[in-house]
């Protein structure tokens, strides 16, 4: 009896670790060269690095500030293992529950900083924008990254002490080049912070390339973002612990006013 007991038990651990483990999401973030088939069937391997083709489905729209301007998150569609059934990750957003956000002359209405929405998700590799006013669609980057986050103008009536906050740029962290030369884009490689103009368009870094974003802090008082990043001293296109890590300021009222917070000297 004692046997069949410990046998029951010992099957049903294995089939719940194996339901687990066909759950399991893929490693985040996409192959650079993929495997491919002809027109007759026959496998491909490898793209080409700058190709990154892969199919991706948009996932909703994103209410900003300007009623002419909205944005829908792309997304890569996955497979799951067992099944082969598709899927899509979904819009997560980042949500600051501050005091100073809820007190008098401050509304930031649970925002990451006052007049940004802060998004991210799964697999989100693009960025479509939409101009109502010229009816005119167009990508944030012209081929597939992997998003870590779109800070964009939000939609609801912020205030900054005492004052109405509306944005005017979008930022966004990525991980856009398979800096570690290892066959992918992802979490591994450098994370880059970008400035885009309203359109979507203009775009120039924020942190130097050679630095790898970690994480960043808001300042009310001065209406800075302060973003902490690791410098690739080593040039092998990937951050060890052991790395300098500096800080960069950025003046959000006027993003081209930007510079070093902290460094080691």
């Amino acid at each position: 009896m004692q046997k069949n007991k410990l046998i029951l038990i010992l099957g049903l651990a294995l089939l719940i670790l194996s339901c687990s483990k066909g759950k399991k999401l893929e490693s985040k973030g996409f192959a650079v060269s993929e495997v491919a088939e002809d027109e007759e069937g026959k496998p491909i391997d490898g793209l080409k690095t700058d190709t990154l083709k892969f199919e991706t489905r948009p996932r909703n729209v994103l209410l900003t500030a300007n009623p002419n301007h909205r944005l829908t998150p792309v997304y890569k569609v996955n497979y799951t293992k067992k099944t082969k059934k598709p899927f899509t990750g979904s819009n997560s957003f980042h949500t600051n529950w501050s005091e100073y956000g809820e007190s008098k002359g401050n509304q930031w209405n649970h925002n990451y900083m006052p007049g940004f929405e802060a998004v991210y998700g799964y697999n989100f590799v693009n960025v479509s924008h939409y101009n109502h006013q010229t009816k005119i669609e167009n990508k944030f980057f012209k081929k597939p990254v992997l998003v870590k986050t779109l800070y964009y103008p939000a939609f609801s009536k912020d205030t900054l002490n005492d004052v109405p906050i509306t944005r005017k740029f979008h930022m966004i962290s990525v991980y856009d080049e398979d800096t570690n030369k290892d066959g992918f884009i992802n979490v591994k490689d450098l994370r880059r912070f970008y400035y885009f103009d309203i359109n979507g368009e203009n775009k120039r870094p924020l942190v130097p390339k050679n630095f790898s974003v970690m994480s960043s802090e808001y300042d009310p008082a001065n209406d800075f973002m302060y973003v902490f990043a690791k410098l690739d001293q080593n040039e092998n296109g990937k951050i060890e612990n052991n790395e300098e890590t500096q800080i960069f300021w950025i003046d959000l009222n006027t993003p081209e006013e930007k510079g070093v917070q902290y460094q080691n000297k």
